[in-house]
C-alpha cells in the first residue's frame, strides 16, 4: 500500500536529493485477528502493565485501534501518576515514550503534553544526552535506541533539535548501534524511524531545509537498512523474534532504499504469528512492541488524524469483555541452576514456578542470600533492566552490563521476558560491549 504526499516548494527542491520513502507494508488479514489473541491476553491480563510496560500497552492498543476502556482508564492513570509525581526520576526514551502514548490518535490525553510542558522537558533530556556523548567519546547517558525514541518524539510533536546534530551523531558505523560487534537491529530500525520523521519534515518545509544534512539522512536511512536486511533469517525474523516488529516498522517506512526482492514481508509476518501461537511474547512489553507492525501501522502514524482508524474496529473484543488467559497445565515447580559472575562466580539452586521469567529466579535468590545475589532494576521500554549486584552498577560511560546467559549463551530476551526451564544454568555476567 502506497501513500501519496503533497509537496511545498521546498520539497520539490529537495525531492531530487531524498527517496520518497513511501510505505510498502503487509498486515494481518481480518480472517486471521484470531492469531493475534494471544498478545492482547498478554496486554490485558497481565499484572505487570505498569510503569513503562503500561506505557508501551497504552502506545499499541491505541496505535492499533483497539480501545479497551476499563484496561486504559487503569493505565492512562498510571501514566498520569508518572507525569506528576516522578517525571524527573524517567530517562529520557521513557519519557519519549510517554509523549508518544499520550499523544497517538490525539485523544483527550494529549493535553497533558502541553499541560506538564513534557516536549520541553524531552528537550532538556536530549540535550544532556548529547552532552554526555561529547564529555565520554560519544556515549550517551542510556542508548541510541532511546536517543532515537527521542528524536522521534520531538520531530512529531514539533520540539526542537538540531538537524546538525542529528547528522553527527547518528552515522550508521557509530558505535552504539552495536552491542559488542553485534548490530542492533531494534536500535538501528528506531533510529530509520527517527531519521525518516525527520527527512519528511525537511521535505515538508517544517523545519529549515539544509541540502547537505538531508542528503547524509538519506545516505545514513539507506545503510541502516541495509543492515537490518543483512540479519535477516532464511525464516523471515530480523535479527531475532523481539526485535522483527520494529524492524518491519523500518522497513514500511523506507521501502525506496532497497529492492522488492531483498525481503519477503509475508514470509516474515507468517513467521512471526508462528512464534506468538507457540508463546513467544509472553511480556507485555515485546507483545505491545511488535502488535503495530503486524496491524500495518508504524511509529509515524502516531499523530495522524486516521490513525485511530482501522480494520481492528472488526477485531470482535468489547470494551468490558473478559479475555481469557490459558492456565499452566499444573502449577508444578522446577530448579533452576543460578549464579552471579564478576571475579568469582557464586551459585545457588532456585525453586520457582513452572513458567517463571529470569527476574523471578533473581528474586527467588536474593530472597535466600540478599548480600550476595541482592540487586536492583529500573523499568525501561523493553522490561526490567538489571542495574546493579552486589552494589555493582552498569554504567554506560564505562561502557559496563550485567548479561544474562543460559548453558553460556546470552539470551536475546531480557530478565522479564525469558521463561526458564526445569535443570537450566542461568548466570548474570558483569561484561563490557
Amino acid at each position: 500500500m502506497r501513500q501519496s504526499q503533497q509537496l511545498p516548494l521546498v520539497g520539490l527542491l529537495l525531492f531530487s536529493l531524498i527517496p520518497s520513502q513511501l510505505c510498502e507494508i503487509c498486515e494481518v488479514s481480518e480472517e486471521n485477528y484470531i492469531r493475534l489473541k494471544p498478545l492482547l491476553n498478554t496486554m490485558i491480563q497481565s499484572n505487570y502493565n505498569r510503569g513503562t510496560s503500561a506505557v508501551n500497552v497504552v502506545l499499541s492498543l491505541k496505535l492499533v485501534g483497539i480501545q479497551i476502556q476499563t484496561l486504559m482508564k487503569k493505565m492512562i492513570q498510571q501514566i498520569k501518576y508518572n507525569v506528576k509525581s516522578r517525571l524527573s526520576d524517567v530517562s529520557s526514551g521513557e519519557l519519549a515514550l510517554i509523549i508518544l502514548a499520550l499523544g497517538v490518535c490525539h485523544n483527550p490525553e494529549e493535553n497533558l503534553i502541553y499541560d506538564y510542558h513534557l516536549i520541553d522537558k524531552l528537550e532538556n533530556k536530549f540535550q544532556a544526552e548529547i552532552e554526555n556523548m561529547e564529555a565520554h567519546n560519544g556515549t550517551p547517558l542510556t542508548n541510541y535506541y532511546q536517543l532515537s525514541l527521542d528524536v522521534l518524539a520531538l520531530c512529531l510533536f514539533n520540539g526542537n533539535y538540531s538537524t546538525a546534530e542529528v547528522v553527527n551523531h547518528f552515522t550508521p558505523e557509530n558505535k552504539n548501534y552495536y552491542f559488542g560487534s553485534q548490530f542492533s537491529v531494534d536500535t538501528g530500525a528506531m533510529a530509520v524511524l527517527a531519521l525518516t520523521c525527520v527527512n519528511r519534515s525537511l521535505i515538508n518545509g517544517q523545519v529549515k531545509a539544509d541540502e547537505g544534512n538531508s542528503k547524509n539522512i538519506s545516505i545514513y536511512i539507506k545503510s541502516l537498512v541495509e543492515k537490518i536486511l543483512s540479519e535477516k533469517k532464511e525464516n523471515g525474523l530480523i535479527g531475532n523474534t523481539f526485535s522483527t516488529g520494529e524492524a518491519m516498522q523500518a522497513l514500511f517506512v523506507s521501502s525506496d532504499y532497497y529492492n522488492e526482492s531483498d525481503w519477503n514481508c509475508q514470509q516474515t509476518l507468517n513467521t512471526v504469528l508462528t512464534e506468538i501461537s507457540q508463546g513467544a511474547f509472553s511480556n507485555p512489553n515485546t507483545a505491545a512492541q511488535v502488535l503495530p507492525a503486524l496491524m500495518g501501522k508504524t511509529f509515524l502514524d502516531i499523530n495522524k488524524d486516521s490513525s485511530c482508524v482501522s480494520a481492528s474496529g472488526n477485531f470482535n473484543i468489547s470494551s468490558d469483555e473478559p479475555v481469557t488467559v490459558t492456565p499452566p497445565d499444573s502449577q508444578s515447580y522446577i530448579s533452576v541452576n543460578y549464579s552471579v559472575r564478576i571475579n568469582e562466580t557464586y551459585f545457588a539452586n532456585v525453586t520457582v514456578l513452572n513458567g517463571s521469567v529470569f527476574l523471578r529466579v533473581m528474586e527467588k535468590a536474593q530472597k535466600m542470600n540478599d548480600t550476595i545475589f541482592g540487586f536492583t532494576m529500573e523499568e525501561r521500554s523493553w522490561g526490567p533492566y538489571i542495574t546493579c549486584i552486589q552494589g555493582l552498577c552498569a554504567n554506560n560511560n564505562d561502557r559496563t552490563y550485567w548479561e544474562l546467559l543460559s548453558g553460556g549463551e546470552p539470551l536475546s530476551q531480557g530478565a522479564g521476558s525469558y521463561v526458564v526451564h526445569n535443570g537450566e544454568n542461568l548466570e548474570v555476567r558483569w561484561s563490557k560491549y
